[in-house]
């Protein structure tokens, strides 16, 4: 499958779409969720386009991957969620109800998470 140019992810890097911007570096943009599940809840995006981390693990660079991962921890102590504590989860593909074929790492902070699934 390709990269598709029009997911609201690209929209949002293009500038066609608002964001609530908390992060921007050189690799990532973080904003608010528009339908936060935490009272924390900010999504971090690679700039580049990728589908997601199975994408993004096989065909970024190094300097990709490291200032993504970067970022995503940068986020959290931008926050400060680092002492009470935070959670980062990354949906890849179908299975696991990933709804927009840009990777994007949820995190969410704020409060209990309580466990890490309910099945």
């Amino acid at each position: 499958m390709a990269y598709d140019n029009d997911n609201i992810f690209a929209k949002i890097l293009r500038g066609e779409i608002p964001c609530d911007k908390v992060y921007e570096d050189d690799h990532a943009l973080a904003f608010k969720d528009i339908n936060p599940q935490a009272p924390t809840h900010v999504l971090v995006i690679p700039k580049g386009a990728y589908m997601d981390m199975d994408d993004f693990s096989a065909n970024g660079t190094d300097a990709e991957i490291t200032g993504f991962m970067r970022a995503v921890g940068q986020v959290a102590r931008d926050l400060n969620t680092v002492d009470a504590g935070y959670r980062i989860l990354a949906n890849n593909g179908a299975d696991a109800n990933q709804e927009v074929p840009h990777l994007h790492v949820h995190v969410f902070a704020g409060k209990n998470l309580g466990s890490m699934l309910a099945l």
